[in-house]
């Protein structure tokens, strides 16, 4: 047998044994380390952000530059990835808990945006900045607050090396479909 026979021979066999060895070993499912803390914490991501009909914007919800990540503005999401309630100025129609709740559900919008962009979460190598925009009365003042309650949660998902950002809290008299909470983020990846 000359020497080119017997290298396809054996590349054949290897080939062989692969494809054997493939069908025998099921495929294992890996969970990232951020899906676990997701499950532990009894957290489940909406389905990304699905504009309402009719409505065009010309810009990215997740724009990936090299290994820097911009995040558009997002809103508090139902679980189908649509705009959700209470909505109005907090201190006027929305309390500081249900806006606190409503920076929650938009942080977990971004995470879903964010995986449907970039696949696995554990991908992220640093939250750098989060941007949280108020939707207020004229006399409400504790954006911090309010703002507070989306950065434990990055916190809490992420830990503090990978979840530890810069963060911007500023009231505003009106948000798009009368949301109380809009926020936005930058992001390094590894």
């Amino acid at each position: 047998m000359s020497g080119s026979a017997a290298l396809i021979g054996v590349m054949e066999l290897q080939r062989s044994k692969t494809t054997t060895a493939q069908t025998l070993v099921p495929e294992i499912q890996v969970i990232s380390t951020v899906d676990r803390r997701l499950q532990a914490l009894e957290l489940t991501l909406p389905t990304p952000w699905q504009l309402p009909v009719g409505v065009r914007i010309p810009a990215a919800f997740v724009r990936v530059y090299g290994t820097r990540v911009f995040i558009s503005g997002h809103v508090p999401l139902n679980e189908n990835g649509t705009v959700i309630g209470p909505f109005g100025r907090v201190g006027a129609e929305v309390s500081l808990e249900q806006a606190q709740e409503a920076a929650r559900l938009a942080t977990l919008a971004i995470f879903a945006s964010l995986k449907r962009a970039i696949g696995n979460l554990d991908q992220i190598a640093a939250w750098l900045r989060v941007y949280g925009m108020v939707n207020s009365a004229s006399d409400f003042y504790d954006y911090p607050q309010v703002m507070n309650s989306a950065s434990r949660l990055i916190l809490d998902v992420f830990g503090d090396e990978i979840g530890n950002h810069s963060r911007v809290a500023i009231g505003v008299s009106g948000l798009p479909w009368n949301a109380p909470v809009e926020i936005e983020a930058e992001l390094e990846l590894k």
